[in-house]
């Protein structure tokens, strides 16, 4: 599976957690840091770009201000990440300058990866980097973040960045060795699952049984949902114990028991697709009869109104929706060419119709193939 001695570098997305980085919440750990760097560091010489996903900085911002249990209020959480933020860089920077290497801190926010073109500058911006041999550190922008742009965790944020520069391979750090058939803190029999494909259900069903920790916003259900995400580009995801001795270097060897291997067990969409399922935040959905579940399904085809059979929420054109079947299961997600308003007045009808009925047609599909993706 390895390919790390190929001429063609690989790109790592490396993911860690709150409680890795603050050591549950005792301030930077310096030591994790420094292992993590030296990691990094041995990654590069084996021919692989390290694209690194830091969470820390609100909890270590909540350290220095003396708080400690995590504040709800989005102002008081949004203040703590400024203050963690600085001591985070530093300790990043000073890690990776005793080896001569420089850094990027990389602010996103979900409203960066929904406009396209801003998704574009990204990926050029990171890509640039990496061929000036430089570390991009990616968090989310929380001092200035908003609930409805937020990703909600960094490893959801991390799947993105790695469909953003279709990863090889994306790392997720954690405090426990990867993910188990059951808790093991509460069930003794509870067994490492060590390779799995990572659309099985089955795994979605075990992690919603954990809980998230008091430092983050995430949890192992985050992990498995990010996996099924970073598999749309054919990312191999890896959920390992951070603190286990050179656990970056022997899952680059490839060696066992490193963790839990989720295998990307379809084809990967193209950049553009990649793009469209990156929309966290969906304005409404559209609700769709058998007959264009099929279309879209199985013959790829664009969505007609004629195949609507109800609207729900408020849209505009070109903003992201869902497509849902007459059960309510996700079948697709698309950017819409009508607003919620004309939609409605149009559903059901035959596409020559749009014209009689709006009194304009600007396209005859409600949802351009191009512009779809299935889920």
């Amino acid at each position: 599976m390895s390919k790390t001695n190929q001429l063609t570098p690989q790109t790592w997305i490396i993911k860690a957690g709150s409680s890795l980085i603050t050591n549950h919440g005792r301030g930077l750990d310096q030591e994790f840091i420094h292992n993590w760097a030296e990691q990094v560091v041995e990654l590069r010489k084996k021919n692989i770009n390290c694209v690194l996903v830091s969470s820390g900085a609100i909890a270590e911002g909540l350290t220095r201000l003396n708080v400690s249990t995590r504040p709800h209020a989005i102002h008081e959480l949004q203040a703590a990440a400024a203050v963690g933020q600085m001591g985070l860089i530093q300790s990043y920077e000073a890690q990776f300058k005793k080896h001569n290497i420089h850094t990027a801190q990389i602010l996103l926010t979900h409203e960066d990866l929904s406009n396209r073109q801003r998704y574009l500058n990204a990926r050029n911006t990171i890509k640039t980097l990496l061929s000036l041999n430089v570390i991009p550190i990616i968090n989310e922008n929380d001092s200035i973040a908003i609930d409805e742009i937020r990703f909600g965790d960094n490893d959801t944020l991390a799947a993105l960045a790695a469909n953003l520069l279709d990863a090889n391979r994306l790392i997720l750090l954690t405090d426990q060795n990867g993910m188990y058939s059951a808790d093991p803190s509460q069930d003794k029999s509870a067994q490492l699952i060590t390779k799995a494909h990572a659309g099985d259900p089955n795994l979605i069903q075990m992690a919603s049984k954990g809980v998230p920790g008091k430092l983050g916003r995430g949890g192992m259900l985050t992990k498995v949902k990010a996996a099924e995400r970073a598999a749309m580009s054919g990312t191999l995801t890896i959920i390992a114990g951070g603190k286990t001795e050179n656990i970056l270097l022997n899952i680059a060897d490839d060696k066992e028991n490193t963790g839990t291997w989720l295998l990307p067990d379809k084809e990967p969409l193209a950049a553009r697709k990649q793009w469209l399922a990156g929309h966290l935040q969906v304005k409404g959905s559209l609700v769709i009869d058998n007959g264009a579940k099929n279309a879209l399904a199985n013959k790829g085809k664009s969505l007609l109104p004629i195949g609507i059979t109800q609207c729900n929420g408020d849209f505009q054109r070109g903003e992201a929706i869902l497509c849902l079947d007459s059960a309510g299961r996700h079948i697709a997600q698309g950017l819409v060419n009508y607003s919620s308003d004309e939609t409605r007045l149009i559903i059901g009808k035959p596409s020559d119709q749009i014209e009689k009925i709006l009194g304009y047609i600007d396209d005859s599909e409600v949802i351009h193939r191009d512009n779809l993706v299935l889920l």
